[in-house]
């Protein structure tokens, strides 16, 4: 005797994606319970027949055009029918393992040598075509779960993936010692690549996620390269370390003597002398060194040349040479007219041009000496426009 239902649903667990119903035999005033996560798919005498949706359907002849001409034809539509009903899960299947069973032969593009590797990650999976599904992969079956899809799709997703890991390595041109750099890449090109085969089944690959690469550590032929790879980035880590302190090093120096230059200036400022004064102190200490008087001749160091050290320490020194010379030794008249004095900004300095009334580096206006000849140094002795041993123009 034909068994009655009156209701027909599914509200097993998520992780199903294909559930047959028990019943198989039931009448035209049967409802159908298709939640919203969900679809039904009716089959009768081994043909599937109508797709229903979300909703509540009562099993009536108007409701169901392909069933209602079973209905009319064969049994008038007055006794109960033999069928089979199968719920489609609609979710996505998440957090799905998979790895690949053998290593994946190629060879690395950077270094050039054969190398193997494994891989292995999770993807999620969604029933996209619910009659493909159910006709190409369940058959006759009572339901297909997550860990029986991915047992029947082992084989082909092995084969799939690790061609693929291969073609996407070479094509991409990934180091194998940089490959964990770019597992978000190498996934999303796998995904792409996984998408038609997933879809002939009926499956929509909704991602697919590399989370490890097994390296052939301990393999001799690998270490030697991996030892080489890392010589190689210690070393330009440690070329651009080295340039960076010397750089470091270099605007310390510079920023050294820029302070050390202020600091002078600011000592001149608060002693009352200036750098052309300081440099006739080094020159007079550098005289003093001397023991015999005889010297300062051989060594070219002249009364001249101690009158233009310049300000009252130049006087004081060159008059003290020239009392020394006086008492040691009669003077040896010459004709060789002693060198123009130097003189050198009291501000910057650097040194002047003879005559110049303004400092060429800095622009600082040059004191004018009116006892004294700018050019040659000889001491006025008495009012008058121009120098009476070189004919130089005296200052106003």
């Amino acid at each position: 005797m034909a068994q009655t239902v009156e209701v027909i649903k599914y509200e097993g667990d998520n992780s199903t994606f294909i559930w047959k119903h028990p019943c198989e035999d039931f009448n035209s005033l049967t409802q159908l319970i298709v939640h919203e996560s969900q679809e039904a798919i009716f089959f009768m005498n081994g043909q599937a027949l109508d797709l229903f949706g979300a909703g509540r359907y009562t099993l009536e002849t108007q409701n169901i055009p392909k069933i209602g001409k079973f209905l009319h034809r064969e049994t008038g539509d007055t006794t109960p029918f033999h069928c089979e009903v199968y719920f489609i899960n609609k979710t996505e299947q998440m957090s799905i393992k998979w790895g690949t069973d053998s290593k994946v032969q190629y060879i690395e593009p950077t270094y050039g040598f054969p190398i193997s590797v494994g891989a292995s990650g999770e993807m999620s999976l969604h029933a996209e075509d619910s009659r493909k599904l159910l006709l190409k992969v369940v058959g006759t079956e009572d339901s297909l779960t997550q860990q029986k899809l991915t047992t029947l799709f082992r084989a082909f997703l092995m084969t799939r993936v690790k061609t693929y890991i291969a073609q996407v390595i070479k094509a991409n041109a990934i180091s194998i010692f940089e490959i964990d750099e770019h597992l978000s890449e190498f996934s999303e090109a796998l995904h792409k690549l996984l998408i038609p085969d997933f879809a002939d089944y009926g499956v929509s690959l909704e991602r697919f996620f590399v989370t490890n690469v097994v390296k052939p550590d301990g393999d001799r032929q690998y270490e030697k390269f991996k030892e080489l790879y890392f010589r190689q980035y210690a070393d330009i880590a440690e070329a651009k370390l080295r340039q960076q302190t010397d750089l470091i090093y270099a605007q310390t120096e510079a920023q050294k003597m820029i302070i050390d230059s202020q600091a002078q200036a600011t000592k001149r400022a608060q002693e009352g002398y200036t750098y052309q004064q300081e440099r006739g102190f080094d020159v007079a200490h550098d005289v003093a060194q001397n023991e015999a008087v005889g010297q300062f001749t051989n060594m070219g160091v002249g009364l001249g040349t101690m009158a233009g050290i310049g300000g009252a320490v130049g006087g004081l020194v060159g008059n003290a040479v020239t009392g020394a010379l006086n008492s040691a030794a009669q003077p040896v008249a010459s004709d060789v007219t002693p060198p123009a004095e130097e003189h050198f900004c009291e501000n910057c300095g650097a040194k002047l041009v003879p005559g110049a009334a303004f400092c060429d580096e800095c622009g600082t206006p040059v004191p004018v000496d009116n006892t004294k000849c700018a050019n040659c140094g000889y001491v006025f002795e008495r009012p008058g426009k121009f120098c009476p041993k070189c004919g130089t123009k005296r200052g106003l």
